[in-house]
């Protein structure tokens, strides 16, 4: 994949995703939207991928939506369809199969929290900054905002940084949960590197399963949810990859997933 907004690399066993537009401050633009998602689809269609990371050039992850470019270029009227364009990627990050991971550095604002939201895992630098902003100037946040970060952080916290538009430390933002770890500022790329090692030693299909009975099962009843997880289960024992695995612990070796 090749896009002027949006670096698409392959490192090791993750495909990382880099907003690429420094002097806006990696501001959320429809080309950088279509960038993201063109990303999401080459990682998903590559076997070799176990992990998507979604990073940002520059000082700074993500400064949210370039209104300025929205404006000037779909007028008042088109916001509200960039939005919804928005929404739209971040479900496909929130959807993807692959287990997704934010390498979050400088500050995220806004849009650029919403796409932090829908990610599965975020590792932040010490000095990294939160925020949601949208208050500050009488908007909205409906790509997301509103709707993940409770569900991430709890509600009362939520509506503090939604409420106030104030910005917390990657510090506090582990405190409340959405931060999975903090690291120096010089050992981003290196911790997340590390993680996706990890990650890449895994059943990518057991991934997927397991990620997809988190995300199904936080918006159904208990039963229901332990019924669908029962299923999952079932599904995934008919497949290689299970096997593999129950062969690997009988041998007492390393198992050699293959995604099947």
């Amino acid at each position: 994949m090749t896009h002027d907004d949006v670096r698409y690399e392959i490192r090791g066993s993750a495909a990382w995703i880099t907003l690429n537009r420094p002097e806006r401050r990696n501001a959320l633009s429809v080309e950088l939207l279509d960038g993201v998602a063109a990303g999401l689809r080459d990682a998903e269609g590559d076997r070799a991928v176990r992990s998507v990371v979604f990073a940002g050039a520059g000082p700074m992850f993500c400064a949210g939506a370039d209104l300025k470019r929205v404006l000037g270029e779909l007028g008042g009227a088109g916001v509200t369809d960039f939005l919804r364009r928005a929404a739209a990627l971040f479900d496909q990050v929130a959807r993807h199969p692959q287990p997704v991971i934010a390498a979050v550095h400088g500050g995220v604002i806004a849009g650029g929290l919403e796409l932090v939201l829908a990610c599965d895992l975020v590792l932040a630098t010490r000095t990294a900054t939160f925020a949601d902003g949208h208050a500050r100037y009488g908007l909205f946040p409906a790509a997301g905002g509103a709707t993940r970060l409770p569900r991430r952080i709890g509600a009362n916290r939520a509506k503090q940084l939604l409420f106030t538009a104030e910005s917390w430390s990657s510090d506090r933002m582990y405190e409340a949960g959405l931060v999975n770890e903090v690291v120096d500022d010089d050992r981003l790329d290196a911790a997340v590197q590390e993680l996706t090692e990890r990650i890449g030693r895994l059943s990518p299909l057991g991934l997927a399963r397991i990620k997809d009975v988190v995300e199904t099962g936080l918006d159904r009843p208990l039963d229901d949810a332990l019924g669908y997880e029962l299923r999952a289960c079932e599904e995934y024992a008919t497949s290689r990859d299970f096997a593999e695995g129950l062969q690997a612990f009988a041998d007492r070796r390393e198992p050699e997933f293959v995604g099947e």
